[in-house]
């Protein structure tokens, strides 16, 4: 039963336009994650993210830090690599659902306004990769073969 369920989440029909979608969506995820936890990019890092997160209500602000920085960073890498990329597509759009409702929401559509547009599009790609998977062109494809 632990074989087939893990097969069903490596296995994809997808073709290499996976490929096309997780590249980019996990390099700007992980970018944003880096932000959050290690203050790379120009980002606040683990501490000034638990206190905005705190600031608006979301407490504990930094174990939310380490949710929403862990699921952006370690998420991100994985669909660059292809691994795992259902669990961690689910993880990301989760962590965007999140941002668009606690922190974009209320300034309306557009980014430069603030608002939910970009979380948006990002919460759909990973949507999109949740449902179709890593495609031919992964470490699910390569893993799914060896457990088959």
């Amino acid at each position: 039963m632990k074989s087939s369920l893990l097969n069903t989440v490596l296995t994809s029909k997808a073709g290499a336009a996976a490929l096309v979608l997780r590249v980019p969506v996990g390099l700007i995820l992980a970018a944003h994650g880096a932000q959050k936890l290690f203050g790379w990019f120009g980002g606040n890092g683990l501490t000034g993210t638990a206190q905005w997160l705190s600031s608006m209500g979301m407490d504990p602000g930094y174990l939310m830090a380490i949710l929403a920085g862990g699921a952006e960073f370690f998420g991100g890498l994985a669909l660059v690599l292809g691994l795992l990329t259902r669990p961690a597509a689910l993880a990301a759009a989760f962590t965007m659902l999140v941002a668009i409702f606690s922190v974009h929401i209320s300034n309306g559509l557009f980014a430069d306004n603030g608002g939910y547009e970009y979380a948006l599009t990002l919460m759909v790609a990973t949507l999109a990769l949740a449902i179709q998977g890593g495609g031919s062109l992964s470490m699910d494809k390569v893993l799914s073969e060896k457990l088959g």
